[in-house]
């Protein structure tokens, strides 16, 4: 049986739970103005940061737009938005996110080496069923497990039980922005067959036993969704 971790909301979080569920039930309307940052500080009683980092969050989703001079409106939105969880990534501050992408880079750039050095036959079919999952899932839920079963895939195949803990340690929140960049991607940017080469290029250099390679490979794939995903989100 496997037990998903539990994570503290932060509060900057909860307020953007807040707002949105405000949203969904009509409470506020596509073009209603918020109140001011100082109003909606003391109504949820939480500090102005919070509530600037809870908006910065939901602008980036697309939720809010900013008018110089005026205040903070909602936007018109599809209603498909409400179907999808809030994407995690959007709602931690930019400071978190990089930080959590300097991680991914320092493991994993030098984790896709190793897999090429000391992978096995079973290691190998793993990695290409992610990336053959990846290609023809049809829901976009599927293609983000995939994605993450892919990388996963990689640190196994490693055989090294201290980076697969360092890796696992960063599991969750590294699926969660998988999830979010995908949704970047492939919502604001139409670049899944890129994304999908990428893997695919990182999967090759394994297979040739090409450590050199696969570390270029996954570095360039890691270092695009992250200018993306930033392009995103500082918009």
């Amino acid at each position: 049986m496997e037990y998903k971790q539990i994570r503290t909301k932060k509060i900057y979080e909860q307020v953007a739970d807040s707002l949105i569920e405000m949203i969904k039930n009509g409470d506020l309307s596509p073009g209603d103005k918020l109140e001011s940052v100082e109003t909606l500080a003391r109504n949820f009683d939480v500090g102005r940061s919070a509530i600037r980092e809870a908006l910065s969050g939901l602008r980036s989703m697309g939720l809010l737009e900013m008018k110089q001079g005026e205040g903070t409106y909602v936007k018109e939105f599809e209603a498909s938005k409400f179907t999808l969880p809030v994407p995690s990534a959007f709602l931690m501050n930019i400071k978190d996110v990089k930080e959590l992408y300097q991680v991914r880079k320092m493991l994993e750039v030098g984790t896709a080496g190793l897999a090429a050095e000391h992978h096995d036959d079973e290691d190998l079919e793993a990695i290409h069923s992610a990336l053959q999952a990846m290609k023809k899932a049809d829901k976009e839920e599927l293609a983000e497990k995939a994605d993450h079963d892919f990388h996963m895939a990689i640190v196994k195949a490693t055989h090294n039980d201290m980076l697969t803990y360092l890796m696992g340690s960063v599991s969750e929140i590294m699926a969660e922005t998988i999830r979010d960049t995908r949704r970047v991607l492939l919502y604001t940017e139409e670049k899944a067959h890129d994304l999908f080469s990428e893997h695919e290029k990182i999967y090759n250099a394994i297979k040739n036993n090409n450590s050199d390679l696969a570390e270029k490979a996954m570095y360039t794939h890691l270092a695009a969704v992250e200018m993306l995903l930033f392009q995103h989100l500082e918009k």
